[in-house]
């Protein structure tokens, strides 16, 4: 089982998180977090790396499930979108399959709870 959606769009990088952060926002995710890793490889290590932005994603009304059904899920939030230009310089945007993610944990809740959410993100990547 792989453990991300992805796909290669005909979009700048910029385009591309734009994109991304409207379609997590259209099936009800909002953005918690962004991590710029191209930044923070050069200020930490002062390294040289491609564009590469991840998107702390989170759907409030799946994570409070997931939350009340599994207190230590939190280990596991927010649902990871990645933006990043690959080194032969496509665009690609992928996100995290939450049943490849939850499949460690041993809850019949998250078995119900997790399909959904793939759903929903997979839903944001294909729509790209």
């Amino acid at each position: 089982m792989g453990y991300h959606f992805t796909k290669k769009v005909d979009l700048s990088f910029e385009e591309a998180i734009a994109a991304a952060v409207e379609g997590l926002k259209e099936e009800g995710f909002g953005i918690m977090s962004e991590i710029d890793v191209r930044a923070t490889l050069k200020k930490k290590l002062d390294v040289d790396f491609r564009n590469y932005r991840i998107l702390g994603s989170c759907h409030p009304y799946y994570a409070h499930k997931a939350l009340e059904a599994e207190p230590k899920i939190g280990l596991m939030l927010p649902c990871n979108v990645v933006v990043e230009e690959t080194p032969g310089g496509d665009v690609e945007v992928s996100a995290i399959d939450p049943i490849a993610s939850m499949a460690a944990v041993e809850n019949a809740a998250l078995e119900e709870i997790a399909p959904q959410v793939r759903e929903k993100l997979r839903s944001v990547i294909e729509k790209l």
